[in-house]
């Protein structure tokens, strides 16, 4: 069956959305004509109210083309942020790219976990960010402690340097160091708060995630190994040398990986504190202390 014809003239932001969520529906993108608005919007540089109220405006040609190509990239199943360039994450907006993942709203959770595990906001925290990607949840942290510092780390040079633009623009550079090094192998100092999201999908189950996900984000933000728990066991064996005293560090958990990482927190001789759900209430954000 074919797609209805579109009702605005060509050339107009109605006509743009029409074919275009007709052409984000045959890709099978969830949302066609929510996502079609905030593709234009964001071309334009508008709102999405904007459009819906001047449907008959015309889109200069110049628009046309980037909008088109935008497009073409986003029915191939490219993820959304990664042809804004933004995303919005806890309280903040972050440049993303390629060579970070894209932060998800679940790992807000993790910020929530800290906030209740070191409820002092005045406190100025030592906090380290393993596998920070964009700084997502190093910047969060430090936007909610406002005497604290932090270091983040990634093993791609290029999501430090993105993550080190993130703090500027966020007026946080004065407080966030961002370096490129395996895990915490070059750290040597003790922090009061480690916070970490890192790769723990099993390496079979990757080639059957969305398309969005198993084909744009990179592998090494996503490879757990085998089992998923690779990257757990280097970062839980470092964590007693790198924990203050008193310190805590919140671990992003998979779906069903709650027990296999407490057990290794528990060998290395760290308690689990407490494990606190996401909005699809999946336990997600794991306490850890020393014993």
């Amino acid at each position: 069956m074919s797609e209805p014809r579109c009702a605005d003239p060509a050339g107009t932001i109605g006509f743009f959305l029409c074919q275009a969520g007709q052409r984000l529906r045959g890709a099978a993108i969830e949302a066609p004509r929510l996502e079609a608005r905030r593709l234009l919007a964001h071309v334009l540089g508008t709102t999405e109210e904007a459009l819906l109220r001047d449907p008959r405006a015309a889109v200069p040609a110049d628009k046309a083309q980037h909008f088109a190509t935008l497009l073409a990239r986003r029915v191939a199943h490219e993820p959304f942020a990664y042809l804004t360039g933004r995303v919005g994450f806890w309280t903040l907006e972050l440049e993303v790219s390629p060579a970070t993942l894209i932060p998800r709203a679940d790992s807000e959770s993790l910020i929530e976990a800290a906030l209740e595990a070191c409820p002092d906001k005045g406190a100025a925290l030592r906090i380290l960010d393993l596998g920070t990607g964009t700084g997502a949840l190093l910047l969060a942290a430090l936007s909610e402690y406002p005497a604290a510092h932090g270091v983040g780390v990634d093993c791609r040079t290029d999501a430090a340097a993105l993550a080190a633009r993130n703090a500027g623009r966020l007026g946080l550079a004065g407080r966030a160091r961002f370096l490129a090094g395996d895990w915490a192998a070059a750290l040597a100092g003790r922090f009061d708060l480690i916070l970490t999201n890192p790769p723990y999908i099993e390496s079979a189950a990757i080639p059957t995630l969305m398309p969005e996900v198993a084909r744009h984000e990179p592998a090494s933000a996503l490879d757990g190994g085998a089992d998923g728990l690779d990257a757990y066991r280097r970062i839980i064996a470092d964590l007693p040398r790198l924990l203050a005293p008193r310190g805590v560090a919140v671990l992003e958990l998979g779906a069903g990986q709650q027990a296999a990482v407490e057990a290794l927190a528990r060998a290395a001789g760290l308690t689990p504190e407490a494990c606190r759900a996401d909005l699809g209430g999946v336990p997600r954000a794991l306490v850890l202390r020393d014993a």
